[in-house]
């Protein structure tokens, strides 16, 4: 079909094939509830875009049966133009087969987990590129080298990178010869009910690793995944595993050195060109996907070549937007934004920037995402934000659901182990921060708090 029509375009994994069809000369348009910085970049390539639910503001040609339509679970069922087109007759799937069926024309390399994923996937694709073996990658972030969350290579069967997103069992849609899991925490109980029901959805994707192919899994969900693969490895931050760093040392710019400790070799004097220790870990977890893919599978270079890329590729890293993403660093006053939305990231990306500036005063900004995330782990996010020194606490930010009577805010401030906290509101809060002095600020959340980055930029650094 010559013409894709999507619902929900505006998602960063949404718009990465919007921009992957557009490349191959398909017509593309589609439908956002908000304008972005993303819709914009979209439109500017030549995408038509709307952005209220509307069949009249659907452009013409693409109201016929030869428009493909890919849909983003996040829409819901009375969305106007999605009823429409099931009442028209049109083919329409889910964003996840759409990746599915791309990625069966290509060597699969996937990156899963509850969190982690997007930084994984977004350096393991770099190191791909450096080391000359160029990737297809579709991204679930800006990446800071390339500028985009797509990237394409000229071989149309290369090599493909693809996050393999657990929401919705999406990620049961790829069948990758090389897969990372990094997490398999509790999250998205509205769909799974318990861990027990998460878990098995993860042991079902792994299952799906091609004949010959590799897991390459954290090793503490090791034994949760056992006999999954023909080939499984483990990884870790710093304890002995399959591949593990070693010889960790911390520099004065909140980067780390270290030696990777791999199954093939040592490759020594490492360092990420991002700071934190969750970094060092993301980046053991690619460096092994990456020499698997070469060493066991296409097997076209030598360790000892690969290793001096991958050396090189780390280093030259320079990560990923709202990715423990600095935006101010200096004697004064550091600014840090982050994605993260779930207890344990919160707790891994705290204690991340706790080792980057460890005699610093660590103030942290967070937006709830989801009214169903909020109630299921609610003293967990308690436990985790209670290790900042100040909280500033906003409204839950609902996304694609409906109030849910007794979930607010308050039930994490209730939980907060800490005195030094408050709440406000999204609107209020440059009024809140004028009222204090700083010395770390952390962002975090998966709402639309990313539209504070820049006031709150400007205003750190002015103060």
């Amino acid at each position: 079909m010559n013409n894709i029509y999507f619902i929900g375009i505006g998602g960063i994994g949404m718009s990465a094939l919007a921009r992957y069809f557009l490349h191959y000369g398909n017509k593309v348009a589609g439908y956002d509830r908000t304008r972005s910085p993303l819709t914009c970049e979209l439109a500017a390539e030549g995408i038509s875009i709307h952005y209220d639910d509307g069949v009249s503001l659907i452009p013409t040609e693409f109201k016929s049966n030869n428009t493909l339509v890919i849909y983003t679970p996040a829409v819901g069922d009375d969305n106007a133009e999605l009823q429409y087109f099931q009442q028209n007759g049109n083919k329409i799937i889910k964003r996840s087969a759409a990746l599915g069926v791309i990625a069966n024309h290509h060597n699969l390399l996937a990156v899963a987990g509850t969190h982690g994923k997007t930084t994984t996937s977004t350096l393991l694709a770099h190191l791909l590129t450096v080391a000359g073996d160029a990737c297809t990658a579709f991204l679930g972030g800006i990446s800071k080298n390339y500028g985009t969350n797509l990237l394409l290579a000229p071989n149309e069967h290369a090599v493909m990178v693809a996050e393999a997103d657990e929401y919705d069992r999406s990620f049961l849609q790829l069948h990758p010869t090389v897969a990372i899991v990094t997490s398999m925490d509790a999250d998205h109980l509205d769909i799974y009910g318990n861990t027990n029901e998460l878990e098995k959805s993860f042991r079902a994707f792994a299952l799906q690793i091609k004949q010959g192919g590799t897991l390459i899994v954290k090793k503490q969900f090791a034994s949760k995944l056992e006999g999954v693969a023909s080939s499984i490895f483990t990884y870790s931050y710093n304890e002995v595993a399959d591949f593990y760093a070693a010889h960790i040392v911390a520099q004065d710019s909140g980067l780390f050195s270290f030696d990777m400790v791999t199954p093939f070799g040592t490759i020594e004097n490492c360092t990420v060109g991002i700071g934190g220790w969750v970094n060092v870990e993301n980046a053991v977890a690619a460096t092994a996907a990456a020499l698997c893919y070469h060493l066991q599978i296409a097997k076209d270079i030598s360790f000892d070549v690969l290793a001096r890329f991958c050396r090189d590729a780390l280093k030259s890293f320079v990560g990923v937007q709202r990715r423990l993403d600095v935006h101010i660093q200096n004697e004064r006053i550091v600014y840090i934004d982050d994605y993260a939305h779930h207890p344990a990231e919160i707790a891994a990306a705290i204690s991340s920037v706790r080792t980057m500036f460890p005699r610093k005063k660590i103030t942290g900004i967070f937006q709830p995402h989801l009214y169903t995330r909020t109630r299921d782990f609610a003293q967990e996010f308690g436990k985790s934000l209670s290790a900042l020194d100040q909280l500033i606490l906003l409204d839950i930010y609902p996304a694609r659901e409906k109030p849910i009577e007794g979930v607010s805010s308050q039930i994490i401030f209730d939980n907060l182990a800490m005195t030094n906290k408050q709440q406000c509101s999204k609107d209020n809060l440059l009024n809140i921060i004028r009222q204090n002095h700083y010395e770390v600020v952390m962002t975090m959340g998966a709402g639309d708090i990313d539209t504070l980055i820049n006031p709150l930029k400007n205003y750190l650094q002015n103060e």
